[in-house]
């Protein structure tokens, strides 16, 4: 509920701060007093778009601020998806810069335009007599027939699933476009898999092939180095070997002399085991070097087929090589696997399709049941409010489509005399009778849900006193479940309110401001005498005025 306003720098407000209590609330106040602009000001809390015009003195801000108790108001959820650090005591404020740039906070942290409107439709609901389009649409009716049927969990349910299904049907529809794309790929890729597969791809064979390549290619000269290695190593009189062995005795027969001569004996035998050792690797070599015309022609046609397949993917190695083959195997893969995923997503589709048929039904039945009972309770209410012959045609008829509350097509049609056709109600219904029934929805919903503050702004233009005591006593009833203000002409209205607060202008300083001040007792007396016979009260003015308040 909001249980206080403030309103400094707005149109002919210069400083106005009230605070409210819950129940029914009456604001009253002489034609062009300034009640709209009051109106104006709750909306800027609500996330109505700023004007610099606005301001009362341009040089200065523009602030206005609000306090609702939200505690019973289940609005954490939204609280926690629109990022607003929820307090039970919250406090909306609004400010208009001299710039014309303006700003807006919840609980003092800055928030959007667009997530204040969401919070503004859960707080406060402004209604006036030419605010009743909403009552014309479907998505408004639907919430009026589930507000009785406590549809509420099952189209929370609903909308799960309902979720879950448009991922689906995504899902299978990205699957169909990409099977649609890769089929036109699959040859090609195929055909390029196959040729890596082909290739026998080793990591690290490039390199040992162009080692073994450039062997048997000069096998010849390599030979001939070879022979004359095992020459220099071996040869009688000439040779590494021969040599050392004979140095090696030398320094074997002086070791005994000097441990200097012991060093270089030492040091002469190491490099004959040494050179001995060249020399059988060198024999090896000889031995195992021949020439062989058929594996050169092999390894030089494998490494051309590496270097094709290098250049043709752009790839630096092999080990790049085999990265391309393993992707191109699973495209492959996924394309030879999407007929498999697309039926497995399409039966997900049809299970949630089921389950979504199970909670549809359910709604559908439980509107149907309480469509009567919804029928009854408006005819009777607007039987009270002069409407004797008002009737309502109003049927719910499951279509295959799953909607975003359901698979229900709503018929709901209103007929406002006797022996006249039924029709939709913008076309039916005239704004006094429009006004007249939504007062009569918005009075059954509350006995249901729990609504927003609601405020009635001249919803009772053109109603005569009976009916006038009769909306009274529904916006009254009304206020024992929720925050109810009617701003209104009346004087049988304003006397069923529990508080009446006045709007009016007055000349300070030679400048003109609207103000609104609470109204005690004897204050409501003169203030419905006024609206009974004017400003010259008689009286029976304040006789008829205290009998009203009494």
């Amino acid at each position: 509920m909001l249980t206080s306003l403030s309103i400094k720098n707005y149109a002919l407000i210069d400083n106005l701060q009230v605070s409210f209590n819950d129940g029914f609330s009456i604001i009253t106040g002489e034609t062009g007093a300034g009640k709209s602009i009051l109106l104006g000001g709750l909306s800027l809390i609500l996330g109505k778009r700023a004007d610099l015009s606005s301001l009362k003195d341009g040089s200065k801000k523009c602030v206005i601020e609000a306090v609702f108790n939200i505690s019973t108001y289940n609005l954490k959820a939204l609280f926690k998806t629109e990022d607003f650090d929820y307090e039970e005591q919250t406090i909306i404020r609004r400010e208009i810069l001299p710039s014309g740039k303006s700003r807006a906070f919840v609980n003092d942290s800055p928030v959007n335009l667009t997530s204040l409107q969401l919070l503004g439709e859960r707080l406060v609901d402004i209604h006036s007599q030419h605010q009743t389009l909403e009552l014309t649409s479907n998505e408004f009716q639907f919430q009026v027939i589930d507000a009785l049927a406590n549809n509420s969990k099952y189209l929370e349910n609903y909308s799960i699933e309902l979720k879950a299904y448009k991922k689906l049907q995504k899902e299978l529809k990205e699957l169909k476009v990409f099977q649609a794309e890769a089929i036109k790929e699959q040859d090609y890729n195929t055909f390029l898999l196959n040729e890596l597969v082909e290739a026998n791809l080793i990591d690290g064979e490039l390199e040992t092939l162009e080692a073994e390549y450039e062997t048997l290619n000069n096998i010849e000269g390599i030979q001939e180095k070879l022979t004359e290695a095992y020459q220099l190593l071996n040869e009688d009189q000439l040779g590494v070997l021969p040599n050392l062995t004979v140095l090696k005795n030398v320094f074997q027969k002086l070791s005994g002399f000097s441990s200097k001569y012991e060093d270089l004996y030492t040091r002469v035998q190491s490099s004959l085991i040494e050179m001995d050792d060249v020399f059988s690797e060198v024999n090896d070599l000889q031995e195992s070097l021949e020439a062989n015309p058929n594996k050169l022609a092999e390894i030089d046609s494998k490494l051309k087929t590496l270097h094709n397949l290098m250049q043709k993917h752009v790839a630096k190695d092999v080990s790049e090589l085999i990265i391309i083959k393993n992707n191109l195997e699973e495209k492959v893969s996924i394309t030879e696997n999407l007929d498999n995923n697309i039926e497995k997503k399409q039966f997900d589709i049809t299970e949630k399709e089921v389950e979504l048929n199970t909670v549809a039904d359910t709604i559908h039945k439980k509107r149907l049941e309480v469509i009567p009972e919804l029928k009854n309770q408006l005819e009777i209410i607007l039987l009270n409010l002069g409407m004797p012959n008002a009737q309502f045609n109003i049927d719910v008829k499951l279509n295959n489509t799953f909607f975003d509350n359901g698979k229900d097509e709503l018929i709901f049609l209103f007929s406002a005399n006797k022996g006249g056709g039924f029709n939709e109600l913008k076309k039916a219904a005239s704004g006094g009778e429009m006004s007249r029934i939504m007062l009569a929805i918005k009075s059954i919903m509350a006995n249901y849900i729990q609504l927003p503050t609601i405020m009635f702004d001249e919803i009772d233009s053109g109603v005569s006193g009976e009916i006038s005591n009769k909306m009274a006593d529904i916006m009254l009833q009304m206020s024992k479940n929720m925050q109810v203000f009617s701003i209104t002409h009346l004087p049988q209205i304003a006397a069923k309110g529990h508080s009446h607060f006045k709007v009016f202008k007055e000349d300070v300083n030679d400048v003109t401001q609207t103000n609104l001040v609470k109204l005690n007792y004897d204050e409501r007396i003169v203030e419905i005498a006024q609206m009974l016979g004017g400003a010259e009260m008689s009286s029976s003015a304040i006789a008829h005025a205290k009998d009203l308040l009494n």
